[in-house]
């Protein structure tokens, strides 16, 4: 007597790299014993023993049930629309590396029962490789190239080429595949040209380049003399205008406190009235001290040329002149003219 058995091959271990799609196959045949209602079920059977199986999907009473597992809503589903057919092989779409584990099969026909188990791997392709340098690219010094993948899932390895010049890699260099660093000893102008890196794993590949350029050593004397000169004349400007400004502000400074600056040293301007009294008593003395013989040249000056005072006098202040403290001489006596000495009157006028 047959009973429900699975036909599909058994696949103890599938890979498949993030992002694709995979389907784990379950396939079954029926017998004319099986009366009961059609079950089946996808669970994911956790690592942990402790802990239960998880229901992915599951066809019953000729319904499909697909709402169990949230991780997975709406990228997976029945390879086949209707799993009566014998069909109950699963299609999970987008993989993630969480999506990794082992997934279970079970098919239920009273009074048949048969499972199989899977093992899904989802591993990450090499991804954003970089290329770099590192040390000094001169001739006789020993630089290193390397190459590094930030995403990927292990095993990683790691294979350089040359695509420019010669296509083979130098004798002097030491690959290693696993980090990725490709050295070159005693390198020569030789080496120089692009080398082409190759991450791969068993999902994917990734690629990145780099250009070595192999160059005559530094002189690095005339570079340090070069840069001293370069300085000592960058100081020398910036010490010549520090000085410029400082003379410059200096002299703005002393025009603006010459400006406002007031002389303490000049006397003030003699008033009219002043001059009227100097010239009056100027007069006065070259009249005490001439001789009869020059008299009758100064008798002839019109008093009304003196200076007078420009400003007012109150009525009843007029000043009066103070009589010369010379003596006049006795005119009689040289035999001379007497002269009339000028007076004030009362009205300022001088008679």
């Amino acid at each position: 007597t047959r009973s429900l058995s699975i036909t599909s091959v058994e696949q103890p271990m599938v890979e498949k790299a993030q992002g694709d799609k995979v389907t784990l196959p379950c396939t079954f045949v029926l017998s004319e014993e099986d009366e009961g209602p059609l079950d089946i079920e996808w669970v994911l059977i956790p690592a942990d023993n402790q802990k239960k199986e998880q229901i992915i999907i599951m066809y019953a009473v000729d319904r499909i049930y697909n709402h169990y597992y949230a991780a997975m809503t709406g990228r997976m589903q029945f390879t086949n629309p209707d799993p009566r057919s014998g069909d109950g092989s699963l299609d999970i779409l987008n993989l993630k590396a969480a999506d990794t584990g082992t997934y279970q099969c079970k098919v239920k026909k009273a009074p048949g029962v048969q499972s199989q188990k899977i093992q899904l791997t989802v591993l990450v392709k090499p991804a954003r490789t970089k290329c770099s340098i590192e040390g000094s690219q001169e001739i006789g010094k020993d630089v290193t190239l390397k190459c590094a993948s930030q995403e990927g899932s292990p095993l990683l390895s790691y294979d350089w080429r040359r695509v420019s010049g010669r296509q083979e890699l130098p004798a002097t260099s030491t690959l290693n595949k696993n980090t990725g660093e490709l050295l070159l000893k005693n390198a020569s102008q030789d080496y120089s040209g692009t080398y082409h890196c190759v991450a791969s794993n068993r999902v994917g590949t990734d690629e990145c380049s780099v250009e070595l350029n192999v160059t005559p050593p530094i002189n690095t004397a005339g570079i340090i003399a070069g840069a001293i000169i370069g300085t000592l004349l960058g100081l020398s400007v910036l010490a010549f205008l520090v000085f410029c400004c400082c003379k410059k502000h200096r002299e703005k400074k002393y025009e603006k406190e010459v400006h406002h600056d007031i002389r303490e040293d000049v006397p003030p301007p003699k008033s009219r009235s002043s001059t009227a009294r100097s010239y009056i008593g100027s007069n006065r003395s070259s009249l005490g001290s001439m001789s009869p013989s020059n008299m009758e040249g100064y008798t002839k000056t019109p008093y009304s040329q003196v200076p007078s005072e420009d400003f007012e006098r109150p009525p009843g202040q007029n000043p009066t002149f103070a009589p010369s403290k010379v003596a006049a001489p006795n005119l009689s006596r040289m035999g001379a003219v007497p002269v009339m000495i000028p007076a004030q009157s009362k009205d300022g006028s001088i008679v």
